[in-house]
C-alpha cells in the first residue's frame, strides 16, 4: 500500500495532466477551423479506438481466467455481421442474445 500523502499526489498530479490534454484540444483548439487533413484522420479516431478496447475482452476474458472462450468469440462475430448489415442496436441485441443463448445452452454461466 501507497501512503496516504503519495495517493494524494498521484491523483492531484493525475488530474492536472487529464486536464491539460483535455485543454490542449477543447481550450486551445476550441474555436479554430482545423484543416481538411486533420478532420479526415480525426474521423477514424473512433474506429481505430473501439477494437483496440474490445478485443482484449474477447481474447483474454477475465471471466475465463484469461484464456479464449469460443463463445464469446461467436457473440462477437454475430456482433461484427449484425452490425455491418443492420446497425448498432442489432449489433448489441445479436451479440447479447448469441453470448447468453450459447451460454446457456452449455450451461456456462
Amino acid at each position: 500500500m501507497i501512503s496516504d500523502a503519495t495517493f494524494w499526489t498521484l491523483t492531484i498530479l493525475l488530474g492536472i495532466g487529464t486536464y491539460l490534454i483535455r485543454f490542449s484540444f477543447l481550450g486551445l483548439l476550441g474555436r479554430r477551423t482545423l484543416p481538411d487533413w486533420v478532420l479526415l484522420h480525426l474521423k477514424y479516431v473512433g474506429a481505430a479506438v473501439f477494437p483496440a478496447l474490445v478485443l482484449p475482452l474477447i481474447v483474454w476474458p477475465e471471466a475465463t481466467g484469461g484464456t479464449l472462450d469460443p463463445i464469446r468469440v461467436l457473440a462477437a462475430l454475430a456482433t461484427l455481421f449484425a452490425g455491418l448489415r443492420f446497425g448498432v442496436v442489432w449489433a448489441i441485441v445479436a451479440g447479447m442474445g448469441t453470448l447468453y443463448i450459447l451460454q446457456f445452452l452449455t450451461n456456462q454461466i
